[in-house]
This record gives C-alpha cells, sequence and structure tokens, in this order.
C-alpha cells in the first residue's frame, strides 16, 4: 500500500490514530485542473481539545525516554521520506501547484530536518553556572510541553517539518495545524511517516481546519508554545492571544524583500538570479524578490532582460510537463496578486511584461517606471511580480531597502565591500550578497523583524532549543541549608 493511499485518511483526521472529525469533511483540490484529489477530516474546537489532552499526557512519557529512542524514531523517519520522495513530490505538485524541482527541494529538505534533529536530540542543553553559595547551580533545558504548529500553503513540507521534528527531538507532542488548502503534503505525509516511523501515540496530532481549528490550537490550556509561519495579519492575532495568555508565540510572517543590484554587476547574472528570486513557486515565498532596486547606470538594460526572460518563462500544470510557474494557490490569492498589479499600472508604471492570466496560471510579470509609493511594491505581492525601480548612490539603495515595514531578507548583487556596507545599515534578519533572497538550509537560524516576525525561532541547534524547550534553574547542596528561622 502507498504511503499516502487516500483510503487511510479519507474523511478523517490524524488524532493518534485515523478519527473521524466532528468538523466535517472537505475536499482537497488540485489548483492546476480543479479536480478533486480526495477528502480531509475537518477538526473542530472539540476535536482539538480532545487532541490537546492526550498530548500532554503522552508527552510526560516521551520527555522521560533517552535521546537515543528520540533520535532513532527521527532518524528513521528522515529514512522513510527518501524511500518515499517520488510519491510525496507527486503529491507536492498537484496539491500545492509547484513545479517538480521545487517538490523535490522539500521531500529532500524534510528528510534533513530529521536527520539534524536527531542529532538535536544529543546536543549539549545545559549549563554549570557559578554561584556565591555552597552549593552546585546549574541550568538545564526542559521540553516545552506541547507545542502547537500552524503551517501555511507555500511549502507545506518543509515549513511544517521545520517545527515538527525539532520540537518532537527535544521531547514535546505536537498539535499540527496546516493549511486546509495543503494538508496532505503538509500534514499527512508527516502523520503517516511517523507514525511507519515509530512514534509513539499521541505525540502528533494532525488538525486540519479553518478558523475555529486554528483559534483552538492557540487556546489550548496544555499548548505552551505556538509556531507560527504565515501572514502578517494572522501572527499578530496569534501574539496577541498569545501574550494575553502568557504563552510563547514564535512568528515567521510576510516580507517585502528587497533586491539591489550595484553598478558593475554582471546583468545576465543579476537578471537570472533577480528572476528566480521573483518567480519561484510563482512568488507565493515570504522571501520572494518583492522589490528590485538597480542602479541607474544598469536599469534600463535589466529591465529589458528581465522583461524578455519573464516573456519566455513557460506557465502550466507542473503534473503535465516541463514548466517554470505553475498555479497560483486559489482565486482568492489571484485576485489578490491582480489588483495590486492593475493598480500599479492604473498609478503609472509601465507593464515591461506579463499582467495577463488565464485561469490560476498568471504571468511572470515585470513593472518599470514604479514609485515606492505604487501597490505593488509597498505592500507584500506573494506573487509572480518584479517591479524595479532605479538608484543612484549607495545611500539611496539604503534609504529604498530599509523603507519597509518588513525585514526578513534582503539581496546584494556586485561588489562584496560595498554590499557589505549596505548589509550592515539595513535591518534585516536574513543576507544574501551576490544570490537572490530565496534562500534557507536546515542548520541555519531563520526568521525575521519588525513585521516580518519576533526573530530567528527555527533553525539550527541554539534556535531550536530556545523555541521548543524551557530554562530551569537547579541547585545541589551537600547538606540541607541552615537559616536563621
Amino acid at each position: 500500500m502507498a504511503l499516502l493511499d487516500p483510503g487511510v485518511w479519507t474523511g478523517k483526521i490524524f488524532d493518534g490514530g485515523w478519527t473521524a472529525a466532528a468538523g466535517g469533511v472537505y475536499d482537497v483540490t488540485e489548483p492546476a485542473t480543479g479536480g478533486t484529489l480526495g477528502t480531509l477530516g475537518q477538526a473542530s474546537a472539540a476535536d482539538v481539545q480532545r487532541a490537546a489532552e492526550n498530548a500532554a499526557s503522552a508527552q510526560r512519557d516521551w520527555a522521560a525516554r533517552t535521546y537515543e529512542e528520540r533520535a532513532a524514531v527521527l532518524r528513521r523517519a528522515g529514512r522513510l521520506f527518501e524511500d518515499h520522495a517520488a510519491e510525496i513530490q507527486d503529491w507536492i505538485v498537484r496539491e500545492s501547484g509547484s513545479i517538480p524541482p521545487k517538490a523535490e527541494l522539500e521531500a529532500h529538505f524534510a528528510a534533513s530536518l530529521c536527520y539534524e534533529s536527531a542529532a538535536l536530540a544529543s546536543h549539549p542543553q545545559g549549563l554549570v553556572l557559578p554561584s556565591a553559595q555552597p552549593r552546585w547551580s546549574l541550568a538545564r533545558r526542559r521540553p516545552a510541553g506541547v507545542v502547537s504548529v500552524i503551517a501555511p500553503f507555500n511549502f507545506p513540507l518543509i515549513l511544517s517539518m521545520r517545527s515538527v521534528a525539532p520540537a518532537l527531538a527535544l521531547g514535546n507532542a505536537v498539535l499540527l495545524k496546516p493549511d486546509p488548502r495543503t494538508a496532505v503534503c503538509g500534514g499527512v505525509v508527516l502523520a503517516r511517516i511517523f507514525q511507519e516511523a515509530g512514534l509513539p501515540e499521541g505525540l502528533l496530532h494532525l488538525l486540519p481546519g479553518g478558523r475555529e481549528a486554528g483559534e483552538a490550537v492557540v487556546a489550548a490550556p496544555e499548548v505552551r508554545v505556538v509556531s507560527f509561519t504565515g501572514s502578517t495579519a494572522a501572527g499578530r492575532k496569534i501574539g496577541e492571544v498569545c501574550g494575553r495568555l502568557l504563552k510563547r508565540a514564535h512568528l515567521e510572517l510576510g516580507g517585502n524583500n528587497a533586491l539591489i543590484v550595484l553598478p558593475g554587476a554582471k546583468v545576465a547574472d543579476a537578471v537570472s538570479a533577480g528572476a528566480w528570486g521573483s518567480f519561484l513557486h510563482q512568488g507565493q515565498i515570504c522571501m520572494t524578490s518583492g522589490r528590485h532596486l538597480v542602479h541607474e547606470s544598469l536599469h534600463e538594460e535589466y529591465v529589458a532582460a528581465l522583461a524578455d526572460k519573464a516573456d519566455k518563462l513557460p506557465v502550466g500544470n507542473p503534473a503535465s510537463g516541463p514548466v517554470a510557474l505553475g498555479p497560483i494557490i486559489d482565486q482568492g490569492q489571484l485576485a489578490h496578486v491582480d489588483e495590486l498589479v492593475r493598480g500599479t499600472v492604473a498609478a503609472g508604471a509601465r507593464l515591461a511584461a506579463g499582467g495577463t492570466h488565464e485561469g490560476l496560471f498568471y504571468r511572470p510579470t515585470v513593472l518599470a517606471e514604479v514609485t515606492p509609493d505604487m501597490p505593488a511594491y509597498a505592500q507584500e505581492v506573494f506573487g509572480p511580480v518584479a517591479p524595479v525601480v532605479p538608484f543612484s548612490t549607495t545611500e539611496e539603495a539604503i534609504a529604498l531597502a530599509a523603507a519597509s515595514e518588513y525585514g526578513l531578507s534582503l539581496g546584494i548583487l556586485g561588489d562584496v565591500g560595498q554590499a557589505m556596507r549596505i548589509a550592515d545599515a539595513v535591518p534585516t534578519g536574513l543576507v544574501h550578497i551576490n544570490d537572490q533572497t530565496v534562500n534557507d538550509e536546515p542548520v541555519v537560524p531563520f526568521g525575521g523583524l519588525a513585521a516580518s516576525g519576533n526573530g530567528s525561532r527555527f533553525g539550527g541547534p541554539d534556535a531550536n532549543i530556545e523555541a521548543f524547550t524551557e530554562t530551569q534553574w537547579v541547585t545541589v547542596r551537600d547538606q540541607i541549608a541552615t537559616y536563621p528561622f
């Protein structure tokens, strides 16, 4: 039987085992064709509460297990991701509209996250502290308990696994609420992999659903940490609720990232990087290159070359043949993208390429003669749109790059010394010199500033241990202390 045989999960949720969902069922849709790929159970608030109680009970035993036992489960999960890569990739292509190379990246990344998290289980998790008293003083990290993971549609497997794998490795239980549009490759895949890997029952609960499920996985009293990746608007609401409930919220949010092309940069290479940064996965990435800032000496050549490349990129169903761009995830997102492009053109920008669509297939779009107040420049588009603005001095480039509520990723192409000076001056969580803005690895701390989130909350041992454990102070005396009374 295939790992993702719909007969196993159709119309159900994974609640320590596949069970009927109180919230009913909904269709899993293929955006490229509009066809139905299967049905999934939709979690209600009651489903979430039952899962949270079950998770809290199971977590205590899991935390007491040796690091070797936890690591073994993560290693088996990594091997299963490799063994079932082709099947998983096909689901990512069909359910999320990804091109096959992007789906391959997700499957490989998921396996790597498992292996890195397996090593995390045995990572040193404490300090010996000085003390003015006659005692030993220690600080140690303990599992947080129950962690809620809320993941988006764009990189559904990676952005679920990025929190689920380290949270489990460090002794926690997890409530996973994937985006309902990609709940198979962002949810069912994980449930089935960890089920086959021998994860004890009750430690991972798959809870697809909409607002009701989302509110419930944040509010459940058993949940101590909420790890959210998604829009800034939703992240603000989750942060507010977590603040009131005194829970930790790790928020990885939106971006409107600048790609700076310095004087002297090779235009052909810069255009290749810029096209990848803006058009990969239809621009539906928080790290997408959303603002192209090009030195005035290269501006016209860059616009012409980027428009030519955009015009030649094939767009279509990624499951049917080789294309560079697949479909936008749904009609609502397409309408948002199209509205911003039309509004920018109406405000005086020149449409150098694209700006049209057939169904959910939006052409890669280049906008020239753009000013910073125009909609597609000032806002996060989350679509395949590249607005280009010229600059004349390094100081102007810095000012333009920094003039955003977001602070996620920055790409700088050209002279390294000048690029470093710009990197020092622009507040952002990620900087890539002589590369575009879309970059990630399982071993690096990842996160943004300001409206892009509350810092590096994932990736690498330090950030993951900080994210999914609590610090406990322990002192030990060789005799009972004596006091004046």
